[in-house]
């Protein structure tokens, strides 16, 4: 689809938001009480309901032509068939691949990718499996009892974010810790209190030469040469990598490197050899459920029809908000304490893969793109930053997260979380009316002036929009396939917006000038050739260091 329909597509839908703006969503259900049933779709036991959004048949239908506009089914089949829709990289992508449950052949470039993914699988099966047993163990014969995953961005993302909301599947005997910050305080904090004779670190760099990454890798192996001697460091490390000579000179057994295929992206990554820290963490049966889950998800978006599609509804509906509403950000509110770090995962899925401003044929966008992405757990959120959602200036459409069963069995406690997360959904939707504060106030008791003087503060606004995604409980595959969903539910709007979802050039500029600038910060070179405020900040560094 060429720039100039996109653009008229989006005009298009101008008029839609014209229309509603004019009713809000209570009396929207008010007048349709099926509403619920129209806008809520499942997959599996994952119920997404969309109905408290400023949508109607007509909006959504719209929306569902611009997808089939801008053949969204096309490339999405051609992502699964193999083809390098990652052009400014010339790759494939081709993530879904590791989660493949059928026996049908994955083709990338003529070879069918299928044996070496569950090669590699098979092989981390034995390790995490040996680990997790005590067959593996340190220089001097100790089980570990600590496993530290050392990567960044992808590799240390995803890993982490899931072992935490997988923590009823861990054992207390083996600690799984992730260190991403070049922050020497990461890694100092990390260590601290643990035994160099029973930990055992995963060095997770596909190329074995990321900055941050190996920095923390040869702090690490500084620690375990000092703690079991030079000989036994091989002991005590594995890698995830594609750089064999690197891992080899570092002293890396060959038998302990697993690699991965350059169709995977950072952030796809958790489903790849990138994951042996949650297979380690919950055990390999936990990460094959994981990869099931996902894979059930994959199957949905496939197949199910763009109406009853959940990746695709979602997406459509965030480019509703984006490009016709002008909403800039996008919260996700897990009602679910381990989902802590959810959030902090999907802005790097997402805000790394559609922050573009160029379309795929290398044009500037002429709409916007890539909405700015941040959450954290309720309820904690609604004594913090809810305050802003229901009565700020701005409109912040809201995904909450919801299982109907939790892991432990402490009554109240889950119906209390359930009853919050129903109750901000429908806050949001209803708002409170000038009308219903007086009422309120005067039933308090207080006189006019009184309510006239608390009225204004009191207002809810309403009409404001959320998803509820819920489900039975956050188990391994029900985890899997909320992950994967909001993996393609960054495709379809990536594809609406004309953009590449899978580069991420925009890393590198900074990555660059911090090399160039090492020396400088280190004092073995003249900060000449950087603009003042670079240089002032520079000269007052060396000051505060040499008082």
């Amino acid at each position: 689809m060429a720039k100039s329909g996109r653009k008229a597509a989006f005009a298009a839908l101008e008029t839609h938001k014209k229309r509603l703006n004019k009713t809000p969503m209570r009396e929207m259900f008010a007048a349709d009480p099926a509403r619920f049933e129209k806008f809520s779709a499942r997959a599996g036991d994952i119920l997404l309901d969309y109905s408290k959004n400023r949508i109607d048949a007509d909006v959504m239908a719209a929306l569902f032509d611009f997808a089939r506009q801008v053949d969204l089914e096309a490339r999405r089949d051609a992502m699964w068939g193999g083809e390098h829709i990652n052009i400014t990289e010339d790759r494939a992508v081709e993530h879904m691949a590791l989660r493949y449950q059928g026996d049908k052949a994955v083709p990338i470039d003529g070879k069918d990718v299928m044996p070496d993914v569950r090669d590699v699988l098979g092989r981390m099966k034995v390790f995490s499996d040996q680990v997790r047993d005590g067959s593996i163990r340190g220089a001097t014969g100790e089980q570990f009892t600590d496993v530290i995953n050392i990567g960044i961005g992808g590799s240390d993302l995803g890993p982490a974010m899931v072992t935490l909301a997988l923590a009823p599947y861990t054992r207390a005997d083996l600690r799984v810790h992730y260190v991403s910050n070049v922050d020497g305080a990461h890694i100092h904090d990390t260590l601290k209190g643990l035994d160099p004779k029973r930990t055992m670190f995963i060095v997770a760099s596909k190329t074995f030469t990321t900055d941050e990454t190996m920095t923390n890798a040869a702090t690490a192996r500084k620690w375990i040469a000092e703690g079991v001697g030079e000989e036994g460091v091989s002991d005590h490390f594995a890698a995830l990598s594609t750089n064999l000579p690197a891992c080899d000179a570092f002293g890396i057994k060959q038998d302990r490197i697993f690699g991965f295929w350059d169709w995977v992206g950072g952030r796809y990554s958790v489903w790849s050899a990138i994951g042996l820290p949650i297979a380690i963490a919950v055990g390999f049966e936990n990460f094959e459920k994981f990869l099931k889950g996902a894979a059930e998800m994959d199957a949905h978006f496939l197949s199910a029809p763009l109406e009853k599609n959940l990746p695709v509804i979602m997406g459509l509906i965030g480019v509703w908000y984006r490009n016709v509403w002008d909403f800039s950000t996008q919260a996700v509110l897990p009602y679910d304490q381990r989902l802590s770090r959810f959030a902090a995962y999907l802005q790097q899925q997402d805000m790394e893969s559609n922050g573009k401003s160029v379309t795929l044929n290398g044009k500037q966008v002429d709409w916007s793109t890539g909405p700015i992405v941040w959450g954290e757990p309720g309820t904690n959120g609604q004594h913090a930053f809810y305050q802003l959602i229901h009565q700020g200036t701005d409109v912040i459409p809201c995904d909450f997260l919801i299982a109907a069963n939790p892991h432990e069995h402490l009554p109240p406690h889950h119906a209390k979380l359930v009853a919050n997360v129903l109750a901000q959904s429908e806050a949001l939707m209803l708002g409170k009316t000038e009308d219903e504060v007086e009422a309120e106030l005067k039933a308090q008791g207080l006189d006019k002036p009184r309510i006239k003087e608390l009225t204004p503060h009191k207002v809810f606004p309403g009409n404001r929009p959320s998803n509820t995604i819920m489900y039975s409980k956050l188990t391994p595959e029900t985890l899997g396939s909320l992950i994967a969903l909001y993996e393609h539910k960054v495709f379809v709007q990536g594809t609406i917006w004309n953009v590449n979802s899978y580069d991420q050039w925009g890393v590198e500029l900074g990555k660059q000038l911090a090399k160039a600038l090492l020396p400088k910060v280190e004092g073995t070179a003249s900060s000449e050739g950087h603009d003042s405020s670079t240089r002032g900040l520079l000269a007052y560094f060396h000051q505060l260091k040499s008082q």
